[in-house]
């Protein structure tokens, strides 16, 4: 498969008859808008086309990308539910999830997760491999800032999701997890316990903006637990990987 890393949680996974783009907020293009590898090269691709939304948030949900459908009317969107209660799309512009529900055809399963903010977290079974993208699911501990109770509080949920997961694969092929530097100190904190937690064969970090070196801290960790990680440097890289 090819990974292609568009922005922000925003990625791209081709294979030979099935592409998905998931969380998508901007295109890859530093200068141009709707420029960069998905209009310029993902919605032109032949095959099935899967766009998959985990919540709400405008860095992980363009409402743009419905305007899709024009030009590719065979997209199946697939979105965590929270983006219709808010308001943002119609019954009939996608498939919706909450956690613990499915959508699965003759290419792709997705099985919505939980969260520790607003939405979902997905995992995808294609091609006999998994891939987990977490939308906004991390032990958000702001150590620096917050109060020992919010703290903990923080640690419990994060955890009682980590064993919904675990519960439903132990093993997971690719992992695509926030790396946030923005948490402060102890801001890998949720990705070393979902290391600890499942075993991840590869580790993509997301969620880091323009903060790559911030993302790419989590490597040495990553590695020793025996995943490969992925290094992401700019906007539209693209990754042959074999799961």
């Amino acid at each position: 498969m090819v990974l292609d890393y568009i922005y922000h949680s925003g990625f791209g996974f081709e294979f030979n008859d099935v592409t998905i783009i998931i969380d998508y907020f901007k295109d890859s293009s530093e200068t141009e808008k709707d420029k960069g590898i998905v209009h310029d090269y993902l919605l032109q691709k032949p095959g099935k086309l899967y766009v998959l939304c985990t919540h709400i948030h405008p860095d992980h949900f363009n409402p743009e990308i419905l305007n899709w459908r024009k030009t590719r009317p065979d997209i199946i969107y697939i979105f965590s539910r929270d983006i219709l209660v808010g308001g943002k799309t119609k019954e009939n512009d996608a498939v919706y999830l909450d956690k613990g529900e499915s959508y699965e055809d003759a290419n792709l399963k997705v099985m919505a997760c939980g969260s520790t903010d607003v939405g979902v977290s997905f995992l995808m079974h294609i091609n006999g491999k998994s891939i987990f993208h977490a939308g906004d699911l991390n032990n958000w501990n702001w150590c620096d800032e917050s109060t020992q109770e919010e703290i903990d509080e923080a640690n419990n949920d994060f955890l009682k999701e980590l064993d919904y997961i675990q519960k439903l694969s132990p093993a997971i092929d690719m992992v695509l997890f926030p790396v946030d530097p923005r948490q402060g100190s102890d801001y890998m904190k949720g990705d070393k316990q979902f290391v600890e937690h499942i075993k991840a064969s590869v580790f993509v970090p997301m969620h880091f903006g323009e903060n790559y070196s911030g993302g790419d801290a989590f490597k040495s960790f990553a590695e020793r637990k025996g995943c490969r990680f992925i290094t992401i440097t700019h906007r539209g890289q693209r990754f042959d990987i074999t799961i």
